[in-house]
């Protein structure tokens, strides 16, 4: 067969540039768009921050008035009509984006807040123990030298045998230096570290106690020597060893669980992420709503000085200008789009879960994306990307929009109960059950049966691990 040239025509889909950033805004957290927008305000002089009383201001209407997003084709579309344009400096406030509170990088007037003071590391805190200690000369490099091989739980988690060997022979430490070292870390300022296991730990915790301390102990025995039995809740089987009565080994247990499992994790607590909420919901004359944070919202615009000076040039020498002024407009212009469309599905969501707001987790309704897809009208992936790393703040706390959503499960009434429902069902019944006898997953699965839910029992178990929720042997008590 004889090679041959044929043509032939074909529709293909091609994301242009600006389509391609609108996505990717759309997907983007509230704090990754803000970065976004930072070093596009300082790659592109087109681009600036708007004051706070210009006029234009991107405006925060509720969903129900705002405009529909595009799809994919329409988006492209309007972006396309931007191409071609040579009014640079016109209708300069019909760019702007919104009220908000982000920074321009380069404003070295800005009132940063001061940085709170660094908490120690833990062998910071425990060197500065051993400084202020009465060890001297070898024995405070010995326990300096444990200190720096414990483990970020304060544990030292290698065995004094093989530091030993790992350590140089000039050093001429052995054996006994190092238990005796390790005693002396032991009993710094702070019971329970150079533990060497779990029971060794909470036993230093316990001694450290006043010997008056009722079943100090009883305690004491229990994690030397009984932790696995009483990890289990066998309390028979630890009465009838340690001969106590339930009071004694009540008490016992109070203590064992007062006491710090980690004793070096507190030293390494890092600050607390935070999320800005992108929309706000609230109750207005009866009926729940939701807004846009302003504190959420870059305020921009087209840079007016630039934008003049691009129009009086000719067209040689601006085609760079007339780039960046492209790039800033679809910038602005995919910024409202972003805002609008996370407004949309927001209020969607917020007019089918209203018994959310007014009663809690057990009156969410079943929801998944393409229901708020096909009430806008959109694309279920631009559900899915809306919803992403969106946070809502609402009365009852600051909720993720994926929150919202779950499968649902067959009623003998033929109606449908969220798994989110049930799982605030299970988390009730766990919280009101007696705690000698605690509710079992088949038990569990005949009261939801009960109030007309069907619920198998292996649902009712994975719903509970969810949650964090012991089996019914791990949350048996006295």
């Amino acid at each position: 067969m004889k090679p041959a040239l044929q043509l032939r025509t074909s529709q293909q889909l091609t994301l242009t540039p600006q389509l391609q950033q609108a996505i990717r805004l759309l997907q983007l957290s509230t704090q990754d768009m803000q970065q976004e927008v930072v070093q596009m305000l300082d790659d592109n002089p087109m681009l600036e921050l708007a004051e706070e009383s210009a006029p234009g201001v991107f405006s925060q209407e509720p969903a129900n008035s705002a405009p529909r997003q595009e799809d994919a084709g329409e988006a492209e579309a309007s972006h396309a009509d931007d191409r071609g344009a040579d009014d640079f400096g016109n209708e300069q406030a019909d760019w702007n984006t919104g009220g908000g509170t982000l920074r321009s990088t380069d404003d070295e007037d800005d009132n940063y807040p001061e940085q709170a003071a660094g908490q120690p590391s833990l062998r910071e805190y425990l060197h500065d123990q051993l400084a202020t200690s009465t060890l001297e000369g070898q024995d405070r490099k010995v326990v300096g030298l444990l200190i720096d091989a414990l483990d970020e739980n304060g544990y030292l988690a290698q065995d004094l045998a093989e530091l030993v060997e790992l350590l140089p022979a000039e050093l001429d430490i052995t054996l006994d230096d190092l238990e005796t070292a390790l005693v002396q870390l032991q009993h710094l300022d702070q019971p329970g570290i150079g533990s060497r296991s779990l029971g060794e730990c909470l036993a230093l915790q316990l001694k450290a106690l006043p010997e008056g301390t009722p079943q100090r102990d009883l305690a004491i025995r229990l994690v030397s020597s009984h932790l696995d039995m009483l990890a289990a809740h066998d309390f028979v089987r630890i009465k009838k060893l340690l001969r106590c009565s339930d009071d004694e080994l009540r008490t016992a247990q109070h203590l064992i669980t007062g006491m710090n499992p980690r004793p070096g994790a507190e030293f390494n607590q890092s600050i607390a992420d935070y999320v800005v909420p992108d929309v706000i919901v609230e109750k207005h004359q009866g009926t729940w709503r939701a807004r846009l944070n302003a504190e959420a919202m870059p305020k921009l615009r087209v840079n007016q000085v630039y934008a003049n000076i691009l129009q009086q040039r000719n067209g040689k020498n601006s085609s760079q200008l007339a780039t960046q002024l492209q790039e800033a407009k679809w910038l602005i212009r995919n910024l409202q789009q972003r805002f609008e469309t996370i407004l949309r599905v927001a209020q969607a969501i917020v007019e089918r879960q209203g018994d959310f707001f007014e009663h809690g987790e057990i009156s969410m309704r079943p929801l998944v994306l393409r229901e708020i897809a096909d009430t806008l009208e959109l694309h279920e992936s631009t559900v899915s990307r809306s919803t992403t790393q969106k946070f809502m703040l609402t009365p009852r706390g600051i909720f993720e929009f994926k929150h919202f959503f779950g499968s649902g499960l067959a009623t003998e009434s033929g109606g449908i109960c969220s798994s989110t429902a049930i799982r605030e069902l299970i988390k009730q019944m766990v919280g009101a059950e007696d705690a000698r006898k605690p509710l079992t997953d088949s038990r569990m699965s005949e009261i939801l049966a009960q109030q007309g839910i069907v619920v198998a029992r292996r649902t009712i178990a994975k719903y509970r691990e969810g949650m964090n929720i012991l089996p019914v042997n791990l949350r048996k008590s006295l």
